[in-house]
């Protein structure tokens, strides 16, 4: 289990207390720099640093009447969340968020920077209260059965009560989140409890991403679970992706995901994988990234190629830019006046993307239907490519 004594990423803001301004704030910083400047040229007192807080988050604290405990929601809301309100969003709950809000936040940005995943918003859920201690409160509401016999462990049933009763439609009436479309992310005991909550909910979540789950828990308990869901449902709609490190019981894992592929569920999508050189904790990395690209991985659809020849042709955004679009193999690709080759996947007959960049195209039609030009989506705004023959 996953027992090292992390640091809670140091932001402590109290959405409740946030009246004083940010111009105040500025001051109030400016201040403290100034002042530990000026001590530090006396040669008196050593400076003290301001605090650092992650950029465009925010922390909410919600009280649980369900588990009768206090827990922090750490929030990351999408790029152009604020400017187009009328834009919904995928939602991202990431358990252990004392730990990986920040690391999960991180792969985030770099992720969507590279057009593997749409914005999305991402709430971390930890727990609250003064000096948790996480490795008890975590194996307490992770866990799905109470091996201790004495209250230590199994409090996962109520945990999951307070996500979906409690967890979800406080973060839905605050956010412009798209119904229906939820991912879970957890590893080792978050592990297992993603994976209990994709047996015992089926429908919460749609997207799972899991690495290094305590599937030995409780003498497999959770093989348990599967074979019980597998007699009573034959359809488990999901995207799963499972990671394990290299150095952990990689047997016991392929002996769970070989059970979990035997029982055929309808809808369920499904990939793994072994993560070399890497052990318990060390996975997340890969597994995380990886698994958020599998879950929400885009369409690559055959279009008619009747359909794909009425873009074909030459395109400019101005006089001196202009770029040629081809048809080879079934799929466009464009020229651009360097003779640089960029070949598009279809995610629909009028849209397109380039994998691995943040590149999206979409074809502009008149009233009557021709094809006036095609609109590219980038990351730094978008570009207007008018036809021209």
């Amino acid at each position: 289990m996953d027992t090292r004594n992390h640091q809670l990423p140091t932001r402590r803001t109290h959405i409740a207390s946030a009246a004083i301004s940010m111009t105040s704030v500025f001051v109030m910083l400016c201040f403290i720099v100034k002042s530990s400047d000026a001590q530090t040229s006396g040669g008196t007192n050593a400076s003290v640093p301001p605090h650092v807080e992650i950029a465009g988050t925010q922390l909410l604290h919600l009280a649980s009447t369900i588990t009768h405990a206090d827990y922090d929601l750490y929030i990351n809301l999408p790029r152009g969340y604020r400017e187009d309100t009328t834009k919904t969003f995928p939602v991202l709950f990431v358990i252990d968020a004392q730990w990986d809000f920040s690391f999960v936040q991180s792969l985030y940005g770099q992720q969507y920077y590279d057009g593997f995943i749409p914005g999305m918003v991402i709430v971390g859920i930890t727990w609250g209260g003064t000096n948790p201690d996480y490795d008890k409160l975590r194996a307490h509401d992770l866990t799905p059965t109470d091996v201790s016999h004495n209250g230590t462990y199994g409090n996962a049933q109520n945990f999951l009560s307070f996500i979906t009763k409690e967890v979800i439609p406080f973060v839905e009436g605050k956010y412009r989140i798209r119904p229906n479309d939820r991912t879970l992310m957890g590893s080792s005991f978050g592990g297992l409890f993603t994976l209990y909550a994709m047996f015992q909910a089926p429908g919460l979540f749609n997207r799972f991403v899991l690495t290094s789950p305590a599937i030995q828990w409780d003498n497999h308990m959770i093989s348990s679970l599967n074979k019980n869901f597998s007699q009573e449902h034959k359809a488990l709609p999901a995207r799963v992706f499972m990671a394990i490190g290299g150095y952990e019981n990689v047997g016991e894992f392929q002996k769970f995901v070989e059970d979990l592929k035997a029982k055929q569920y309808n809808d369920l999508v499904l990939e793994t994988r072994v993560v070399d050189g890497m052990g318990h904790s060390g996975a997340k990395a890969d597994g995380y990234s990886r698994g958020l690209q599998f879950v929400f991985a885009r369409p690559d659809l055959r279009i008619d190629p009747a359909v794909l020849g009425a873009y074909v042709g030459q395109y400019e955004l101005n006089p001196q830019y202009k770029i040629s679009v081809v048809l080879e193999d079934g799929t466009l690709v464009g020229i651009a006046p360097d003779n640089s080759r960029i070949r598009l996947k279809a995610e629909s007959a009028n849209d397109f993307y380039l994998p691995g960049q943040f590149l999206n195209a979409h074809i502009e039609r008149d009233a009557t239907g021709n094809v006036t030009g095609i609109t590219l989506h980038q990351y730094g705004g978008d570009v207007m490519l008018k036809k021209v023959k």
